[in-house]
């Protein structure tokens, strides 16, 4: 028989040497003779409790209880009893003697007594904790007394551990027996083992061995004695004495007084069952009891309850014991998100809650949760996580980032939902720091080319900034590829003056990343021609970073002057006041809906009868303003029409491409594919430029309907011709028909959104031919029409109008570079 009881209780283990957990510290308190130790998994480092009963003799009454108790732990399963793990029995050398000791190891938990020490509640707090953790032991009681027919035995304070997170369980089974009531002629008591409990616990039919009495009454009579003695315990703070001090109840609450004095009813048939302790006392009606209990039912709830209960747990909360929050209703909560039982209100709590955590013990506690909440199809809880980015985004490493939320993350660029690509790109800022350069440019960059044409304005300013925000964390080849192209081609032409704006200073912030050949030929020229814009804010804005960018070409010829060949490029010089900080987000138009600005191109034709509608959150400037350029515009807005019109639907890399003629470069999308001006333009370009500033230019004045007819105005023609005639000179008077003028082949005037705001009135006048040989002048391109040059035959576009003349069009015309130089 002992062997048979020694391999049950020893299971897979044959002794210490094959101990799969190592034991730590022991406790000061243990139930009976037993030691409670703590312990760790070998495996995994995983906390363990670890319980040992030590005995001289095998057959000792002690080991044989014991026994009984492994066995009776590892085969009842309850919530609220102990959780079962391993359990070995081994011999040692003892001296001359022989050491024999029992091992059961459990998950982790804590000595009731030493844990109330530690909480060291009190008041109103300290009587909802113990209402439930009186609570859980009466369920596990229950589930003995009334479902198992077994009886404890010994229920009191020793009996009873806590977990780590605050929930109290039943043990030390070593008494557990069946209540054979209905076996008469059983001559053996059914509590072969109640020699253990002490004195002071034992009601009067037990300590008298009145086992007659005992078979008559009900199932849990022994142990409602018990949960009396344990309320005592709890209440008095002291371990029971004498079974006559239960009779002091001064410290017993009133409103749990009357049902702890049936529970100690001398009569053994009219003790409180345990279930019925539970369901009907008051004192088991409290905040953290109901809190608990709704929450541990969450997915039994409508999605009224759970709202409502979610509106007010914060509340609720704050009024609970932080511990008892923290070890308990957290992970509580956290599991109903990871599982789905939860609704998007939940996670404002978690990280609420989170946020009373260290940093280590968030990392443990709530960050796994939120990187699986990250793969939700839910999208009020992607909302919720990219809104509250900001509290808990720093604790994430940047492999977590990179690998594991990104992708998830990058689905909300493309959301229908307006609302939730301004939350994703807004996200970005927090993200990106930790994100791989292979990410950065092979992913991010081509999300944010699209959203810079996004349908939202807001979204649009938004990408600008983004996009200045960031640009420390791209590398220098991504930096030259993207960065200009998107804040002069994409953002100062933008119809909506909050996104001009934003790309007037994202130029200014990151003036340090470029070389002073394309500060002169690429950003200054784009700046200056906002100066006349008629958005104030956009104009204020122009002069200080038009201001700022002649600082940094002075430096640069000053250095010049004095020798220095190691002259820096750029010299990043800090912003003015007026422009500091201003690199914050700018107003949403998803989030806060009003009457939208009018970012639809205005036509030239008809752009004295223009207006921009207003936004609620619009600054003063720029509600209803008109946004119609005088006739004077610069001719490098003209030029730019045919790369904007494409721009609506492709990525940065088309605008500033100089391959006009190839019609199939729309196709491509993102900067991978963009050429940017990295040479400087060669001697002879800047001779023709300073060359062609002393022609006078005459305006042509010819009618449409002789466009088929050569252009009388012949290079050779315009040498006196001052270059920037077209700019200062007034418009024709003659109305343009755009129905009668075919666009060139490498033009799409009509769709251009920059051209239709910023280039003067067409005219029926012819242009000037555009200078093929000359398509290297990176100048003519921005700001002013080509140099005389012989003119030549214009290349097939491929369509069958290889030979057809250029259409007549009044200002600069965009330029097809050919040239040697490859610029």
């Amino acid at each position: 028989m002992f062997k048979f009881l020694k391999e049950v209780v020893a299971g897979s283990g044959s002794g210490l040497k094959d101990f799969p957990y190592t034991i730590g510290e022991p406790y000061a308190s243990a139930w009976g003779s037993w030691k409670h130790h703590r312990g760790t998994s070998k495996d995994d480092g995983s906390p363990v409790s670890i319980f040992s009963l030590s005995g001289s003799n095998p057959q000792d009454r002690h080991m044989v209880a014991g026994r009984n108790g492994v066995k009776r732990l590892r085969t009842v399963r309850h919530p609220n009893i102990l959780s079962f793990l391993h359990s070995t029995e081994a011999e040692a050398a003892d001296g001359p003697a022989m050491k024999y000791t029992i091992y059961i190891v459990t998950e982790p938990v804590m000595p009731l007594s030493e844990k109330l020490k530690e909480l060291n509640l009190g008041g109103t707090q300290r009587d909802e904790y113990f209402a439930w953790g009186l609570h859980q032991i009466s369920k596990a009681v229950s589930f003995l007394n009334n479902d198992c027919k077994l009886v404890h035995g010994n229920v009191c304070l020793a009996s009873v551990v806590v977990t780590q997170t605050l929930d109290w369980k039943l043990h030390a089974f070593d008494v557990l027996s069946e209540f054979d009531a209905n076996n008469e002629a059983s001559g053996s008591p059914m509590l072969q083992f109640e020699w253990l409990v002490g004195t002071q616990y034992k009601p009067m039919e037990l300590s008298k061995s009145d086992w007659a009495s005992i078979r008559k009454s009900p199932p849990w009579a022994i142990d409602s004695w018990g949960l009396g003695c344990l309320i005592y315990e709890l209440f008095s703070g002291a371990k029971l004495a004498r079974t006559e001090d239960l009779r002091n109840t001064a410290s017993i609450p009133k409103s749990l007084l009357p049902d702890y004095q049936r529970l100690l009813n001398s009569t053994p048939s009219r003790r409180l069952n345990p279930s019925k302790l539970i369901d009907n006392s008051e004192f088991f009606q409290n905040k953290l009891v109901e809190t608990i209990q709704f929450m541990e039912i969450l997915n039994l709830k409508d999605t009224f309850e759970k709202d409502s209960f979610f509106r007010k747990l914060p509340n609720i909360a704050e009024q609970l014991p932080r511990e008892i929050v923290l070890k308990k209703l957290l992970p509580v909560l956290a599991s109903s998100l990871e599982f789905g039982s939860a609704a998007a209100p939940a996670l404002t709590v978690l990280l609420k809650m989170g946020s009373w955590l260290p940093a280590d013990q968030f990392n443990i506690k709530v960050l796994p949760t939120i990187v699986k909440l990250f793969a939700s199809n839910d999208r009020a809880i992607r909302a919720c996580l990219l809104h509250h980015i900001n509290q808990f985004g720093e604790s994430m490493s940047a492999q977590i980032v990179d690998e594991q939320v990104f992708p998830h993350v990058a689905t909300g660029f493309s959301d229908t939902d307006g609302t939730i690509r301004e939350l994703t790109l807004k996200s970005m800022l927090v993200l990106a720091p930790k994100l791989s350069q292979r990410t950065i440019s092979g992913s991010l960059l081509k999300y944010l080319s699209k959203l810079q044409v996004d349908e939202e304005p807001g979204i649009r300013t938004n990408t600008t900034i983004l996009l200045g925000n960031i640009a420390g964390y791209m590398n220098d080849g991504t930096r030259k590829r993207v960065l200009i192209n998107a804040f002069t081609v994409r953002a100062l032409r933008d119809t909506f003056p909050p996104a001009r704006a934003a790309g007037i200073m994202a130029l200014s912030v990151t003036s340090s990343y470029y070389e002073m050949t394309e500060i002169a030929t690429r950003i200054l020229p784009n700046i200056v021609v906002l100066t006349f814009d008629p958005n104030s804010d956009v104009r204020t804005k122009a002069f200080q970073a038009t201001d700022q960018f002649l600082q940094i070409a002075k430096q640069h010829h000053e250095k010049l002057n004095t020798g220095d060949n190691s002259v820096a490029e750029s010299t990043g010089v800090k912003l003015k006041p007026g422009n500091a900080g201003l690199l914050g987000w700018a107003m949403s138009s998803v989030t806060q809906k009003g009457k939208p600005f009018d970012h639809a191109p205005i036509s030239t034709a008809n752009a004295n009868n223009s207006q921009a509608s207003t936004t609620s959150t619009a600054t003063p400037d720029t509600q209803a303003s008109t946004l119609a350029y005088a006739p004077s515009t610069s001719t490098s807005l003209d030029q730019a029409a045919s790369a904007s019109a494409r721009s609506s639907v492709d990525g940065w890399g088309e605008l500033e491409d100089g391959n006009i003629h190839e019609e199939n470069s729309s196709d491509k999308d993102g900067w991978d594919d963009v050429d940017p001006f990295e040479d400087k333009p060669s001697p002879s370009l800047l001779s023709n430029i300073q060359a062609a500033q002393k022609r006078p230019v005459v305006q042509p004045k010819q009618p449409v309907a002789n466009s088929s007819k050569p252009n009388p105005l012949k290079a050779p023609k315009s040498e006196d011709d001052p270059l920037w005639g077209p700019i200062a000179a007034a418009p024709p008077k003659s109305a343009v028909k755009s129905a009668d003028i075919k666009p060139s082949t490498s033009h799409n005037d009509e769709d251009d959104l920059w051209g239709s705001i910023a280039a003067p009135p067409k005219s029926s006048g012819k242009p000037l031919k555009p200078a093929v040989a000359n398509s290297d002048d990176l100048w003519g391109a921005i700001a002013a029409p080509p140099p005389a040059t012989k003119a030549r035959p214009l290349a097939s576009s491929g369509r069958g109008r290889g030979t057809k003349p250029a259409q007549p069009k009044l200002g600069a015309q965009r330029i097809g570079r050919t040239s040697s130089t490859g610029m």
